[in-house]
């Protein structure tokens, strides 16, 4: 019966993503295209003294998007130290100095990774004022790289990518806010509590007592899940009954954290002039998902041993409500985008179970990625592939009419190198630092020896590609963690996007190429096959020695 529900889930979620694909995609295409603002956004540019005609280079672009978000740390920052001078604060102190970088740089760089407990920490005031605002504006800023990308690609002797503002307000106005007040009201109706009420005294059928928590959840839950943002309300994330209440809702949550981005590569084709192209980058990213989930729903149905063979599968740290199959289908697709929410616990995973969320986030959260950042991942792994193959044929090589010249190769090689080296430079200075090692294997390391390991790296991993899911035996809130993980955060997040904005602005200023027939197709299976073996086969020579430490040791134990 389990087989049976997980398959009617995965068809499920194929068909709707399979008929949101053009219409979502065209949306997205048309938003960023046209020349036309609403009153509400005029109105807008009014106050903060931006004109929606004209446009900026990419130096410009960035230092919008950095500013922006500066401005976004130091108010979730400030927020949380002043949390009990603020109405709805339940009582609640203010938060420490380290747990309120940590979570600030968390919340602005889309991560979302929180060492603390939500309920327990955080009240109204910052959950709705701080953190749900992020929710919006982090995923917006993803966005709104990736369509400066796309410009950069579709234009021609150009010295502009667009206004940052403009792309910001119309993502918020016409994408996000419509699309969360649907989803809120879905989940409302699927029992998601939204409400004021604190925390409830009541009087159990035994005669005990028993606190009942509440609050705005389902107006947070929507964004956090259609933003690809992740942080819970609650402790226990999505495998919270007031979080996802039942099977329907887990599989809608599912589809929001996937909409956006498997539709964002049809808006690509759109504004590059052939949905060819899109449907290519969007096959790569099916592919290397449906790969994924096999992977992990076997690795957790065969289980490890005698004991979760005779329970039917490995359940410990699983829901009874959404069972092994809902529970992968979740956790792939949470890892595979940059969401980070979770429905069952990863750390209880089978140890190479466990591993395929770890390999989902260093393949770069690519299948289909975070709102924006995960397309604009793909695209560099295509400049990358497209490169490999030029030289493989002895021809200049180009992508999309452009020339993919020395500054452009640099640019897309050190995307490529910047996120793997801030998560095993972090993990290493854990282990090699002789007091911060003391510390961490004595304080924050539960479970030690090779899980142990796999614990840290997880952590370093999840936060320098700004997914924010975690290996739960890990406490973090400590000042190293607090620390290093919010630095790893905000270097994941920028340095790359600086790359990115730099090679959009490099593609934009060049002259098309007219195709030829030596020119190499990027719409074709070929390409789709090639693609996706760059972007394994690279993962791979970069992380299999230190996998090979952790889950792939634990799991041939």
């Amino acid at each position: 019966m389990d087989t049976l529900f997980g398959i009617l889930q995965i068809l499920t979620v194929v068909v709707v993503l399979v008929v949101v694909y053009r219409p979502l995609g065209d949306h997205m295409a048309r938003l960023f295209t046209t020349a036309k603002d609403s009153r509400v956004e005029r109105g807008f540019y009014r106050l903060i003294g931006v004109d929606s005609a004209s446009e900026q280079t990419w130096p410009a672009y960035l230092r919008g998007v950095l500013a922006f978000s500066l401005i976004g740390v130091l108010f979730v920052y400030a927020i949380q130290r002043l949390q009990a001078f603020l109405p709805y604060s339940l009582g609640f102190p203010a938060v420490p100095e380290g747990l309120s970088f940590n979570t600030a740089a968390s919340f602005v760089t889309n991560t979302n990774w929180q060492s603390y407990s939500p309920d327990t920490t955080l009240g109204y005031a910052v959950q709705l004022g701080g953190l749900a605002v992020q929710n919006f504006v982090s995923a917006a800023v993803g966005i709104v790289v990736a369509v400066a990308v796309i410009r950069g690609l579709a234009r021609a002797k150009s010295g502009t990518l667009g206004n940052f503002w403009v792309d910001l307000t119309r993502t918020l106005v016409r994408l996000l806010l419509p699309l969360a007040v649907v989803a809120a009201v879905v989940l409302v109706a699927g029992g998601v509590v939204q409400n004021f009420a604190g925390f409830t005294d009541v009087t159990t059928l035994t005669g005990g007592t028993a606190t009942i928590p509440g609050g705005p959840v389902a107006s947070q839950e929507a964004i956090k899940m259609l933003g690809t943002n992740g942080g819970g309300f609650f402790n226990a994330n999505s495998s919270h009954p007031f979080e996802n209440p039942a099977p329907w809702t887990s599989v809608f949550e599912i589809l929001m954290m996937l909409v956006i981005p498997f539709s964002l590569p049809r808006t690509f084709g759109r504004m590059v002039g052939s949905t060819k192209q899109g449907v290519a980058i969007a096959a790569v990213m099916t592919t290397i998902f449906a790969v994924s989930l096999s992977a992990m729903t076997w690795f957790e149905l065969r289980g490890a041993g005698t004991a979760t063979q005779l329970a039917g599968g490995a359940m410990e740290g699983k829901e009874a409500r959404f069972g092994i199959w809902g529970s992968t289908l979740f956790g792939s697709t949470s890892t595979l985008t940059s969401t980070g929410a979770v429905n069952s616990m990863h750390d209880s995973y089978t140890a190479l179970g466990g591993m395929m969320p770890m390999i989902n986030m260093m393949l770069g959260e690519i299948a289909p990625g975070g709102v924006g950042s995960g397309l604009y991942g793909m695209l560099v792994l295509a400049v990358i592939t497209v490169f490999i193959a030029g030289l493989l044929v002895g021809r200049t090589p180009e992508y999309l009419g452009k020339k993919i010249g020395p500054r452009e190769i640099k640019l897309a090689s050190l995307y490529i190198l910047v996120t793997p080296t801030i998560v095993l430079a972090f993990t290493a200075l854990s282990f090699a630092i002789p007091a911060v090692r003391a510390d961490v294997e004595g304080t924050s390391i539960w479970n030690p020896g090779l899980h142990g390991f796999s614990e840290v790296l997880y952590a370093f991993t999840s936060a320098a590609n700004n997914n924010g899911s975690a290996f739960a035996g890990l406490t973090a809130n400590t000042p190293w963690f607090n620390t290093t993980l919010g630095v790893a955060m905000l270097l994941g997040r920028f340095l790359p996007i600086v790359l990115v904005l730099a090679l959009a602005g490099s593609f934009a200023a060049q002259d098309r190429i007219p195709a030829t027939a030596g020119t190499l197709p990027t719409h074709r299976p070929q390409f789709v096959g090639l693609l996706t073996g760059v972007s394994v086969i690279i993962t791979a020579l970069t992380y299999f020695p230190v996998l090979a430490l952790g889950p792939l040791a634990e799991g041939l134990q």
